[in-house]
């Protein structure tokens, strides 16, 4: 399965129709630092676009090193997750993998403890959403 949802059910079908045709919106906690994310943009390429860098090696979905817990919402993945990176034991406790994600809707994502979000540059566009708040 290529979704992990947190709150309501849906079909495949559904959840795939709406990550690809539609933007979502990402929090991060504990920065508390929301953005919209563009269709067909995985959730790291969106903190990259809005000018941040969290914790991510090869932006693939085969390390691991993103690995970030889903706290709210459902996340797509366009392409299979090895479960050798993402088992079927942490998609149920609501692990992710930002660097392949695409949020359906609006999600919030808790970095892992190692991690934090880390501004580097880039622009943002006060019209497109509340990013930095």
């Amino acid at each position: 399965m290529n979704d992990i949802d947190c709150s309501t059910a849906c079909s495949v079908a559904d959840l795939s129709m709406q990550a690809t045709s539609s933007a979502g919106a990402v929090r991060i906690l504990p920065a508390n630092v929301r953005f919209s994310v563009e269709p067909g943009e995985s959730i790291v390429d969106a903190v990259r676009r809005i000018g941040y860098r969290t914790r991510y090696c090869c932006r693939r979905g085969g390390c691991g090193a993103c690995k970030a817990d889903l706290v709210a919402g459902t996340v797509h993945y366009s392409v299979p997750i090895a479960e050798s990176v993402l088992s079927v034991a942490e998609r149920r406790e609501g692990k992710c993998l930002p660097c392949r994600a695409h949020p359906v809707g609006e999600i919030v994502i808790r970095l892992a403890e190692r991690d934090r979000l880390r501004r580097t540059f880039g622009f943002i566009n006060p019209a497109s959403g509340d990013a930095g708040r």
